[in-house]
């Protein structure tokens, strides 16, 4: 369950990815298959193979991408890959929550 997320938040995550940039979104999340995640950050882009090769210089494989039909496909950070990633790409403000 997603929760804690601004709608001008989403907006502008969406615009981002219909621009065709890689757009971040943190937000709040509960998901009894991850207990130990309290948050998850999703990265989007309309391109996916832009996205796909973003991921693969992080390690993530085109597979994980969660196609969405809406065209807001994205990855979904978790604990130690969304860490790592937001700092490595300068987004330590996404890691609030950790």
């Amino acid at each position: 369950m997603a929760f804690g997320i601004k709608r001008k938040e989403l907006l502008e995550w969406k615009k981002r990815i219909d621009q065709g940039e890689i757009a971040f979104l943190t937000h709040f999340w509960l998901d009894e298959r991850f207990p130990e995640c309290k948050t998850v950050t999703k990265v989007g882009c309309l391109d996916l193979d832009k996205l796909a090769a973003w991921g693969k210089k992080y390690g993530l494989k085109k597979e994980w991408i969660h196609h969405r039909k809406d065209g807001y496909s994205h990855f979904d950070l978790l604990g130690e890959w969304q860490t790592e990633i937001l700092q490595k790409e300068g987004l330590s403000e996404h890691l609030w929550g950790k």
